[in-house]
């Protein structure tokens, strides 16, 4: 078989999608413009002359910021009245006892965050006091120094001695900023802890010493403690009382100049996660508190009901007199300033008014800066701002000049022009580039036409010798060098982005009109006519009804309810699909035996070619996988996790990890049913390859299905086990505990890498036996005569005698006798050879899955077992149609597989997205897998972002993969007769498997070059899609909540699938360049 077309092809073609995806994210998913100014004390703040930082004494000399990281509002709350609060509840009595008792001291608000609920963007949201992007997200994990102006940055200039201790967020986030920094391992969220401790040993006593100005302490129990067990679990209680008591050290070791803030910076969700924007993970709590009076008295109507974590910036800045940064958009919280009447007798000489009026000055030279380096902000709205201020600045001036009080509303009119930039920097921060989206738009349409071209030409296209290939990659190297150059002649600088978008676009052209000079009325290799473009880009051709159900989801995408019940609506277009096929069959009249007819003259009816029983036995094999398939696809519902939006929803108790589970009976039962569970995986697997005469040779691949497979399912067994053991029982053996929790993840690893190694290096499944005594119908065959040059080239040859080296070995098999011998021939027997490509395949499949069930919660061991039952029902359900179809004389030829399987194995592995647990929303990605095998943290975020990718797109890995196998199953299950050959009982054609792949190698590269590029189609027009609704809804109330996650998972999900599908195929040529090999060994030897 030619691999270089094959893989060539497909690889180009994952490049174009891929270099498509990232044009269009770049102009989707912009990061804002930073103004990379900073604030002096010295800066003039027109209008007006004199400087207005730090013009007034601080009213604080020094602060104490306790950030209890995801510290929910309702956390914080405390009713003593309540009878059996939950864990999370009650447990915080220091805050709202505090603020009870000494109001002129304290303030207890919600402190809003904006999202995404990220510990990297909210650290730089109370920092900068700018509004972090959406595509800040993905900074999460590698956090870069920020360049803005921030509080950290202004204490310094300030002179101001900042001691931080805690999570090393900050350090990545302030490098060399700190005059001295304590901070401790941060990614571990099992770990709950080692950060909180480590900073109890230095808190105390660099609070009572006097070499600091400002400390900082970053607390993490609270958060991992949530992402481990989630907020209703003991942990939490013990948590939330060990920050109580923190809370309150504090305060008895505050001085009266000092002023206490407590906040976190997130909530978490009921589930313990956050990222999103739902009311539980934006709303945080802020505590603050000062032993000296801050507020005239109780709260009062005016004050707000919620605090934006912009507005900390302003207000800390002015309370300890550093300027307030250049870009924030930040509003001062008022009551922590005196009103105007009382500013001459307060401490500090800022009152409410003035430090508006300062606050509006600053807002509006940001606003002047940011809009003179860039035109994003609407001329309108920025012209109405400019107005409101130009107003306001008058009259506040106009009232100084001539000595009297500014009017009682300006104080209101400052506030609603702050809150007015603030709404519209939120509005327009959402940068978008329509040329990049175009382009990128242009050439994900222009790859999935390609994609489908492909698969169309695959006969022409995989005996090509890689000339038509060579052409485009060529052109595309050759245009985006010259865009390059064009770029660098023109504006002194290369934009990498359009270099690959002209390269990717040239490349498409050039192949479509490749292809249309392939469409050509010529006989093919296979003796085939090829298509021409009129008869494949008609709508009668497109609009079949396999390709309209994945062409209506993909505009279902557009909805934000359908993207919300995703996973019930995919279930339900699997068992729709899947129910068509015995209805287009019976409609056929394929599905039962045709009823003869015995009015007619039987010279007019030919012998029927065709079985009877056959027939039935089929059709009942296929009902019974179609009932398998119903059964997987509502079982698998079990397991779907909740969307914010779905209220009424209730997740799967499956999703939450043993160790959560309080229940020691519940427990104990889903410990029983995952062990079960992995237990008939690797029976099923291990039967099927059995069954098939895989597990007689002494290979690599078998030594995986005997040994590794069961090995590794044992440490699977064993690492829930020992994962589900509470950290506070079996004391004495907590070290072994410990050593077990790391060792048995990271053997499972290396089995999992063993196995799959071997299976790489030795695929062949096959055992033969030669015999001396032949059988009496094999001594009645003449032996195959091979000559050593007959004028054939030896490829052509080999081609040629391979079939009759399988059918000796076949009749011998069949002959199940051995009689004495004759002439001294050798007999040949071989053992799995009809499934010698699907074996390794499956096996490969089968451990891959086993690897990655290792990286979800236990629970999901049932999920991976009805995934696997769903793969089996799926290929059961297309060998038994094309075995149907093949019987009753529809066969068409070739191996080609149909559009219906295509996209029903794609549909699936969506589906089982969902049915593991997975949503397209960042709250519900599942970081515990980055710490399996790894308890105690990663030095860096490579192998962490890798694991959890895993546990993420599990379903479209192994999906993906396992795809040849669509290819391979109706071979697999091959009836005697159903391809053309004779009936079943007559002399002739026997069911030889895949062994007819060896038969017509060109054929087989067509085949599996259009699968692939099938696909590659069905998940690249999701990807489509999916950038069709993100452009098109850009401004919708949702694209952010939905839209936008939809789009990163699509585009991750392709992306993971094209590199697995590329190993699926890999994989599949491997094993064909082993069993030329091994037909070549065999040649001598049959032939003495």
């Amino acid at each position: 078989m030619r691999a270089g077309p094959v893989l060539g092809l497909l690889l180009w073609a994952c490049l174009v999608f891929l270099v498509g995806i990232y044009v269009f994210v770049c102009g989707f998913l912009l990061v804002r413009l930073e103004v990379n100014r900073t604030s002096s004390c010295g800066d003039e703040l027109p209008p007006g002359r004199g400087s207005d930082f730090c013009r007034a004494p601080p009213r604080f000399r020094r602060a104490v910021l306790l950030i209890v990281d995801a510290l929910r509002f309702d956390f914080a709350r405390f009713d003593p009245d309540k009878a059996g609060p939950r864990p999370c509840e009650n447990k915080l009595p220091v805050l709202q006892q505090t603020a009870a008792a000494r109001p002129a001291h304290t303030r207890l608000y919600p402190f809003r965050a904006d999202p995404p609920t990220t510990t990297m963007q909210r650290i730089k949201g109370f920092t900068t006091g700018s509004l972090p992007t959406f595509v800040d997200v993905g900074n999460n994990f590698a956090s870069s120094a920020i360049l803005e102006d921030n509080l950290i940055h202004q204490l310094g200039q300030k002179g101001k001695r900042v001691v931080f201790m805690g999570d090393d967020t900050w350090e990545s986030l302030f490098p060399k900023k700190f005059y001295r920094s304590l901070p401790f391992p941060s990614f571990n969220v099992k770990d709950l802890h080692t950060v909180d401790n480590g900073i109890l040993q230095h808190l105390y006593t660099t609070m009572v010493g006097d070499e600091w100005d400002v400390l900082v302490a970053h607390f993490l129990g609270v958060d991992h403690c949530g992402h481990r067990f989630g907020p209703d679990h003991p942990a939490m209680a013990d948590k939330l009382t060990q920050m109580d008591g923190v809370i309150r050290s504090v305060m008895d070791r505050l001085q009266n100049d000092t002023l206490l803030v407590v906040m976190g910076d997130h909530g978490m969700t009921d589930s313990g996660d956050h990222g999103g924007e739902s009311e539980k993970e934006t709303d945080a709590a802020l505590f603050l508190y000062s032993p000296s009076s801050i507020f005239p008295g109780p709260p009062s109507e005016s004050e707000p009901e919620v605090v934006p974590q912009t507005d900390l910036v302003p207000s800390l800045a002015l309370l300890l007199g550093i300027p307030i940064p250049y870009s924030s958009v930040g509003q001062v919280l008022l009551p922590l300033f005196p009103p105007q009447e009382q500013t001459e007798g307060a401490v500090g000489g800022i009152g409410q008014l003035e430090a508006l009026w300062i606050n509006a000055k600053q807002v509006n030279r940001f606003l002047e800066t940011y809009s003179s380096m860039a035109n994003d902000i609407p001329a309108e709205s920025l012209s109405q701002l400019k107005e409101e201020f130009a107003r306001l600045s008058s009259e506040y001036l106009a009232a100084a000049r001539e000595g009297r009080p500014p009017s009682p509303q300006l104080a209101s009119l400052l506030q609603a022009y702050l809150t007015s930039v603030r709404d519209t920097c939120r509005a327009t921060w959402a940068r978008f580039s329509p040329l990049k989206m175009a382009a990128g738009l242009t050439i994900l349409g222009f790859a999935c036409v390609m994609c489908f071209i492909v698969s169309e030409l695959s006969s022409a296209l995989s005996g090509e010798s890689g000339v038509r290939l060579k052409a485009p990659v060529a052109v595309a190297l050759t245009v985006g060098v010259s865009v390059a150059a064009a770029q660098m002649l023109v504006q002194g600088y290369v934009e990498a982005v359009w270099c690959l978008a002209a390269g990717a676009f040239s490349s498409e052209l050039l192949f479509f009109w490749s292809a249309l000079q392939i469409n050509s009325p010529a006989i093919s290799k296979n003796g085939t006519k090829a298509p021409r473009c009129a008869r494949w880009l008609t709508p009668r051709h497109l609009l079949v009804p396999p390709l309209v159900v994945p062409l209506l989801r993909c505009a279902s995408l557009l909805s934000d309810s359908y993207v919300i019940a995703e996973g019930r609506v995919v279930t339900f277009l699997v068992f729709s699909l899947a129910l068509c096929i015995p209805i287009y069959l019976n409609w056929d009249g394929l599905l039962l035996p045709p009823l003869h007819d015995p009015l007619k003259p039987a010279g007019l009816l030919p012998f029927p070619p065709l079985s009877p029983s056959t027939v039935r036995k089929e059709s009942s094999t296929l009902l019974a996988c179609l009932g398998l398939l119903i059964g997987s696809l509502y079982l698998s519902l079990s397991f779907h996790g909740c969307r914010e939006e779905q209220g009424f929803c209730q997740p799967s108790q499956f999703l939450s990890p043993l160790s959560r589970l309080q229940n020691s009976q519940l427990k104990n039962f889903h410990y029983i049913l995952a062990v079960v569970s992995l237990g008939i995986y690797t029976y099923l697997l291990r039967h099927c390859l059995c069954h098939y005469g895989n597990l007689n040779s002494s290979g690599g691949t078998v030594f995986t299905a005997r040994w590794i497979l069961p090995l590794l399912s044992v440490c699977l067994g064993l690492h829930w086990a020992v994962s589900a053991t509470p950290e506070d029982s079996f004391r004495n053996l907590a070290e072994l505990i410990r050593v077990a929790q790391l060792a048995l993840p990271r053997a499972a690893f290396c089995l999992l890498g063993l196995g799959m190694s071997l299976i790489w290096l030795d695929p062949l499944t096959v055992f033969v036996k030669s015999k001396a005594a032949a059988s009496a119908r094999s001594s009645a065959l003449p032996p195959p005569r091979y000559r050593a040059s007959t004028g054939i080239s030896p490829q052509a040859e080999l081609q040629h005698l391979i079939p009759q080296i399988y059918q000796r070995m076949r009749r011998s098999l069949d002959d199940g006798e051995l009689s004495g011998e004759v002439d001294n021939r050798p007999t040949v027997e071989a053992y799995g050879l009809g499934t010698v490509y699907s074996a390794p395949v499956l096996l490969f499949c089968g451990l891959l899955g086993v690897g990655l069930l290792l990286l979800h919660p236990e629970g999901m061991a049932v999920s991976f077992l009805l995934l696997l039952l769903e793969m089996a029902a799926l290929l059961h359900i297309h060998a038994s149609s094309t075995n149907l179809s093949g019987l009753h004389g529809a066969y068409t030829g070739g191996f080609n597989v149909p559009w219906t399987p295509v996209v029903l194995w794609s549909l699936a592995a969506t589906q089982f997205f969902h049915a593991t647990g997975h949503l397209p929303t960042f709250p519900s990605i599942q970081w515990g897998a980055a710490f399996v095998g790894f308890p105690d943290g990663h030095t860096g975020t490579l192998l962490p972002a890798s694991l959890v990718t895993l546990n993420t797109f599990a379903s479209h890995i192994l999906f993906a993969v396992a795809c040849p196998l669509l290819l391979f199953w109706p071979l697999v299950r091959e009836v005697r007769g159903s391809r053309g050959g004779p009936a079943c009982g007559e002399e002739g054609d026997d069911a030889v498997m895949e062994m007819r792949l060896r038969e017509n190698l060109h054929q087989f590269s067509s085949a599996l070059l259009q699968l692939s590029t099938r696909y590659l189609f069905v998940h690249g027009a999701q990807v489509f899609s999916s950038v069709c609704a993100a452009a098109i809804l850009r401004r919708h109330l949702m694209v952010w909540k939905v839209f936008a996650p939809k789009l990163m998972f699509e585009a991750s999900g392709f992306l993971v699938s094209s590199v697995s599908l590329l190993i699926g195929v890999m994989l599949v040529l491997r094993v064909d360049v082993a069993v030329g090999h091994w037909f070549k060994k065999l040649i001598p030897d049959a032939s003495r």
